[in-house]
């Protein structure tokens, strides 16, 4: 017993295991399922990668971002989610298939490997082909995420790895976000609608970079709907993490004044723009994926259980009250799907960039309807009851 209580974790068959499927699925899409590089002009409803020369992943590995042409007077800009480190010691611990697979602490992933398309494109919202997807004709510019920093760091961040080894985490977020706007902009300069949205650590994102997207690259775009999917994350330390550790831009740390970090950026985007922009938050009420984060952040523990799981879904009624103390025209969406996965517990992390986006159940409508009617301006709110709202 006891030696297998000491035994190396990263020699378990279920970390050997995570790790060979993640190489084959990166194996299988790098032959034969890779977006191609984009040369010349793209053509319509095709997906390609853009390689961005001044963008940089958090490991040092190259940047590229995705886009797809259809209406160029119907865009979405998509902020990618993919994990968070706010300190040395989760800088140390990216994602691997092996560390998701053993229950081993891993936090944001840090670089764009092939495995990490699925991620991407081809799923959810950005599905080209599902008769379903009321957004298939829409044009899609993908900012990519691989830096640990909500998209808005800009820091190159020193800390110990694993191995003893010394390291650097670029946190530049905020560069990728900016060249890949302007790469992406540049294809589609002038919408009528515009949807900004944004999964996991791309939903932080919304509030803190809307600004930027209006003010320097759509300035004359009216129509604006705003997505956050999964935005919930409570730490008592936000602003110096974003100040010290990003290095992000004065205007985002500012105005961080609790443990709500998409509660203080909206709150800001609100009283600069008001009425103008349609707001909307999702969430899974249970995230088994956000209340491992809180739990690790709260009492350094990486992992989630039933307990955890109600503080989240508590938490969460919170953060639906004071988004409508905003505006209460801010549209929701709640969702209960179970998790599944890694015998963990809980309700599923994100949907909008999943097959759920599309499944209605017994709901009023599925998310991706909601999505729709409210880009048309008819605003609504869907699984209030989830939370006794």
């Amino acid at each position: 017993m006891g030696k297998q209580e000491n035994q190396d974790p990263t020699e378990s068959v279920a970390y050997r295991l995570g790790n060979y499927v993640e190489n084959r699925i990166g194996t299988d899409i790098s032959r034969r399922f890779e977006a191609p590089v984009l040369e010349g002009m793209p053509d319509n409803q095709i997906w390609y990668r853009i390689r961005i020369p001044e963008g940089i992943a958090g490991d040092g590995s190259a940047y590229h971002i995705y886009l797809k042409q259809a209406d160029p007077e119907k865009v979405c800009v998509f902020l990618s989610g993919g994990g968070v480190a706010w300190n040395e010691y989760t800088a140390a611990r990216p994602v691997t298939g092996g560390k998701v697979a053993a229950g081993l602490p891993n936090y944001y992933w840090n670089n764009l490997r092939p495995f990490t398309q699925i991620m991407n494109i081809h799923t959810g919202i950005t599905e080209i082909n599902n008769r379903q997807n009321p957004f298939r004709d829409w044009s899609f510019i993908i900012i990519t995420y691989a830096t640990g920093d909500f998209h808005v760091g800009d820091h190159d961040f020193p800390y110990t790895g694993e191995d003893g080894n010394p390291n650097i985490l670029h946190f530049h977020g905020h560069r990728n976000f900016l060249a890949g706007m302007k790469t992406g902009c540049s294809f589609f300069p002038d919408p009528k609608k515009l949807l900004i949205a944004g999964d996991s650590a791309g939903a932080f994102a919304v509030p803190a970079l809307t600004e930027e997207i209006l003010e320097l690259f759509y300035p004359d775009c009216t129509d604006v709907t705003l997505l956050s999917d999964s935005g919930q994350l409570l730490n008592k330390n936000w602003r110096k993490t974003v100040r010290d550790v990003w290095r992000a831009d004065e205007r985002l740390w500012r105005v961080i004044h609790g443990k709500n970090l998409t509660v203080d950026w909206y709150r800001a985007l609100h009283d600069r723009y008001g009425g103008r922009l349609t707001y909307l938050y999702a969430s899974s009420v249970r995230d088994y994926l956000l209340s491992a984060y809180y739990n690790d952040i709260t009492k350094k523990e990486y992992k989630t259980d039933e307990e955890v799981q109600e503080k989240f879904r508590k938490q969460a009624v919170r953060m639906a009250r004071e988004l409508k103390e905003i505006t209460p025209q801010f549209g929701m969406f709640f969702y209960d799907w179970k998790n599944h996965r890694f015998r963990l517990g809980g309700t599923v992390h994100t949907a909008v960039r999943h097959r759920r986006f599309f499944y209605k159940g017994k709901r009023p409508a599925s998310m991706a309807q909601w999505l729709y009617d409210a880009a048309e301006g008819r605003v609504y709110d869907i699984g209030m009851e989830l939370l006794g709202l």
